[in-house]
């Protein structure tokens, strides 16, 4: 699959598929070629296990000890979440050809897009890992409509609520497949935006530079 030829549906379809996976996520991210459908895995996969941490940093009957271990995860997750949202924008832009392949996955690519092209604030992996998120939203929202422990009104609030997460999530991919389309047409572009999370590098979280620097 080229970076031109992506399609929201096959992104959408992947999501759901994984979540009815028995054991998904995994307690490892996917193996596979690299490809970018591979790295839309990759990112679900850290979404998901950061959206189950998350519930599990919520509980209020265990140890702080415990939930301080949940915190930690949903920071790792989170960074790796984001590199595999960076790495989907790195290899949808090459692809497309607007930007140098060699520069590509470096702190300042370089765009080889036309002048005049409109710039489009929000890249594709963004939008990718939002709808992974609203595939996360829908699954979950899903399961409420089904609970038997709960009364109906419960139920029924659950249903429009997962009837509007399945529009957002339609309007969003109708977004991709159009901001794809541009690209590939000439008429935008968008860039690979590093996040450059401070707080989980020692080197720039001040917090940690003073303990560092204290155990010297």
């Amino acid at each position: 699959m080229t970076a031109s030829i992506l399609r929201a549906a096959d992104v959408t379809d992947l999501h759901d598929r994984l979540l009815a996976r028995p054991g998904w996520p995994a307690a490892e991210p996917p193996a596979g070629d690299g490809g970018v459908l591979h790295w839309v895995q990759t990112n679900h996969h850290f979404n998901s296990s950061l959206w189950n941490e998350e519930d599990l940093a919520r509980r209020t009957t265990v140890a702080d000890a415990e939930i301080a271990k949940n915190k930690r995860a949903i920071d790792r997750f989170n960074q790796a979440r984001n590199d595999a949202t960076e790495r989907v924008d790195e290899l949808l832009l090459v692809g497309l050809g607007l930007v140098d392949a060699a520069s590509a996955r470096t702190d300042a690519p370089v765009s080889t897009v036309p002048a005049g092209t409109r710039l489009n604030s929000e890249t594709a992996g963004s939008m990718v890992d939002r709808m992974s998120i609203m595939a996360l939203k829908i699954h979950a929202m899903r399961l409420q409509t089904a609970r038997t422990d709960v009364d109906e009104a419960h139920r029924a609030a659950s249903r429009v609520k997962l009837e509007r997460l399945q529009q957002q999530r339609a309007d969003l991919a109708g977004c991709l497949d159009a901001l794809l389309a541009d690209a590939a047409a000439g008429r935008a572009y968008f860039k690979v935006y590093r996040q450059f999370k401070m707080y989980n590098d020692p080197r720039f979280n001040p917090e940690l530079v003073k303990e560092r620097g204290a155990a010297r």
